[in-house]
């Protein structure tokens, strides 16, 4: 009798915590979260946004009741359902020098060997994996008629910053040096990558520029990327500081975590206090929101003045000027050697400006850039290919952007 009481209590409590959890979720995305009117599938985002919310939310309690640190939980749920075996290609696991990697190949025919793309995945260095990216790589694969090799790199905080560029770095340059084992053609190799993995694609091109005895890169393809940690109040970071599905205060969180840092920095890196000025002079001739072509310059952009209080010791942030961190702050003579490059970005993203003002850095450079904007994209959008309960019409013209580009080459 006792325990049919005790396990009616359970669940009833359990029942009351889920519902205490929901109308959170949802005062939360009411109260903190804009959809501009620009958006597309407005309703289908609060939905996909809510859900996100109500994860980390279910993490959070997690973590501080000491059950679980909540990551496996929320890479289990970004890899999702896995999709059905695809006839069309051929699809293999393998390990490039201790970095496990899928390989998708195609099983039509290929005259001359296979383009070779190297995919790494976003989740700012924590989540993701080859599971969670199986779509995307899938669609490359099939409808550019390419080999692609999706990179599994150690996520962190058990592998601590930068295990990841590395393990990407070492899987390229692997694969360059077996391109012919594959049958791919050495002069048809690209790196790609989304968000944070955009982040990693560019690193990976910049730390290759001097290795004359690899292949070259033939191109880089960067989607929604982030690329410098100098400015996180950039007009896109002020403009879409509310908006799904990267909140600008969440950007500065991840990369805490990410870096290992503690947590109540945010506020002086949001105050724009994190970086001496001196530095910032440095690098405002390519940081400044005034290379930001004229239509995407913001009105309402505000250049936050950090009280002499509030500035950091450098030497707490100095890695943030790391080029793997942020490529955009490479010197010229590095920027002038890199190959051609593919840049996507988002109108409703934190990460627009970045991705714009490293288009204009190439381009300055002498570097081929095709640059395709997604006037209704939001920050994530590409991962939902083929997602069938949310697939957004935007992120079908952006795949389809992104493998019309690697088609062309």
């Amino acid at each position: 009798m006792n325990f049919t009481w005790a396990l009616s209590w359970l669940g009833t409590s359990l029942l009351i915590a889920f519902l205490l959890m929901i109308a959170w979720a949802v005062l939360y995305h009411i109260s903190c979260t804009e959809i501009p009117s620009g958006m597309s599938q407005r309703f289908q985002l609060r939905c996909l946004h809510f859900l996100l919310i109500f994860a980390f939310g279910l993490v959070n309690v997690l973590r501080k009741l000491h059950v679980c640190s909540g990551d496996g939980l929320l890479r289990f749920l970004m890899d999702g359902i896995p999709p059905l075996k695809d006839p069309q290609l051929s699809i293999k696991d393998l390990n490039f020098d201790g970095v496990p990697v899928r390989m998708y190949q195609p099983k039509s025919l290929c005259d001359g060997g296979w383009r070779g793309v190297l995919y790494f995945h976003g989740g700012v260095g924590m989540y993701g994996s080859i599971d969670a990216y199986e779509r995307v790589c899938r669609y490359i694969a099939k409808e550019s008629n390419s080999l692609v090799v999706s990179v599994g790199y150690r996520l962190a905080p058990e592998h601590p910053y930068p295990a990841q560029c590395e393990d990407c770095l070492t899987a390229t340059i692997y694969f360059m040096k077996n391109v012919k084992k594959y049958s791919v053609d050495p002069a048809s190799i690209l790196v790609s990558g989304d968000s944070s993995g955009g982040t990693i694609a560019a690193s990976v091109c910049q730390s290759l520029v001097h290795r004359s005895d690899l292949p070259k890169i033939r191109a880089q393809v960067l989607i929604y990327p982030y690329l410098q940690a100098v400015d996180f109040n950039l007009p896109s970071y002020q403009r879409n500081s509310h908006v799904p599905l990267l909140f600008q205060n969440q950007v500065v969180q991840f990369g805490l975590q990410y870096l290992q840092k503690d947590g109540s920095l945010s506020k002086n890196i949001l105050e724009g206090s994190h970086i001496p000025q001196e530095v910032k002079i440095k690098y405002s001739k390519w940081l400044g929101p005034e290379n930001l072509p004229e239509v995407y310059k913001w009105k309402g952009y505000r250049c936050p003045q950090p009280t002499s209080d509030s500035v950091l010791p450098f030497e707490v942030m100095k890695d943030i000027l790391d080029t793997r961190l942020s490529p955009l702050l490479a010197q010229d003579a590095v920027i002038q050697q890199l190959p051609e490059a593919y840049i996507l970005t988002c109108r409703f993203d934190v990460f627009m400006d970045d991705g714009l003002l490293y288009k204009k850095r190439l381009e300055d450079n002498g570097v081929g850039v095709t640059w395709f904007q997604l006037e209704d994209g939001f920050h994530g959008i590409v991962f939902f290919v083929n997602h069938w309960l949310f697939s957004f019409s935007g992120c079908q013209r952006g795949i389809n952007s992104i493998v019309n580009f690697i088609k062309g080459l």
